[in-house]
């Protein structure tokens, strides 16, 4: 009975990530955090992505090579995730085309302010450290002006999206949805999603598969050794990339007149962004609280 309970604890862990996934601004990665698993799942993703891990189910140690990667746990969050995901993205595809200002100020304010609580966390600043995030802005904002208004639907580029898109799913603090914003396939990969478009599902997570197997070991480093210069480079990143998701630009009030609405839509879009900044302030709430009880 108490493995079952801990299975479904892990279920609903995982379904609490792939939701906090599905929404650009918030990462599955403190979410993990916050409920007490990112060290576990990193280890188990590391395992995963092993070559003398997979030799064991060679030789046919099947139950060593699932111990090995913690497979109950690994299961239980996955299929928490994958639920999570298929069942909220009508939902999020839905509010989009009826409300986009309000969505886009919401994922605004929790991207802005996910990135603030990251920089506050820094209790040592060094010259380094200005530079990583300034190098990481230019980054953001090179990526931005390169970024077409109409990405591909091409399979290849959904291959790519995939392998990019998970990198970040698993860091605290970087959203894989807001990747896909700024390569323009969030919208793109929701529909998939909640329409069940097979072929672009499975190339994405194929890119998604080949992505994880390229980057959890690197990630898995440079987290072990360069964890506060690593996650700064980001927190750059998504400051130089804020303007991607700006609520009030011509597109998202073309869309919200298109809907029903009128005006520049200013009050409700202030409303939703302070809501969003709010959301973020309450999970670092819960992780204070968490980390205090440990």
């Amino acid at each position: 009975m108490a493995a079952i309970l801990n299975d479904l604890s892990n279920a609903l862990k995982g379904f609490a990530m792939g939701a906090a996934n599905v929404i650009p601004g918030v990462s599955g990665g403190t979410i993990a955090l916050i409920t007490g698993i990112f060290g576990r799942v990193i280890d188990a993703l590391n395992a995963l992505m092993s070559f003398s891990t997979w030799k064991l189910l060679a030789n046919g140690s099947a139950g060593e090579f699932f111990r090995k990667i913690d497979g109950r746990f690994l299961l239980g969050i996955s299929i928490g995730i994958v639920l999570s995901v298929f069942s909220l993205a009508k939902l999020m595809q839905y509010i989009l085309v009826q409300y986009p200002v309000q969505t886009w100020a919401f994922f605004f304010g929790m991207i802005a302010a996910s990135a603030v609580v990251m920089t506050a966390a820094v209790k040592h600043w060094k010259a380094f450290y200005a530079i990583t995030i300034i190098v990481g802005i230019g980054l953001g904002l090179l990526v931005f002006n390169l970024s077409p208004t109409e990405s591909t639907d091409d399979l290849w580029f959904i291959f790519i999206c995939g392998a990019l898109a998970i990198c970040t799913m698993i860091l605290p603090g970087v959203s894989g949805s807001f990747v896909l914003l700024l390569l323009g396939k969030y919208e793109y990969i929701m529909n998939a999603i909640s329409t069940l478009n097979w072929p672009v599902l499975m190339v994405f997570a194929i890119g998604c598969a080949c992505g994880l197997a390229a980057f959890s070991k690197l990630l898995h480093w440079l987290l072990g050794r360069y964890e506060q210069g690593t996650m700064l480079l980001l927190v750059g990143f998504v400051l130089g990339s804020l303007v991607k998701v700006w609520p009030w630009s011509e597109e998202s009030l073309e869309a919200a007149r298109a809907a029903g609405a009128s005006g520049q839509m200013i009050a409700p879009g202030i409303i939703w962004l302070a809501v969003g900044v709010a959301a973020v302030v309450a999970l670092e709430l819960l992780s204070h609280r968490k980390k205090s009880a440990e």
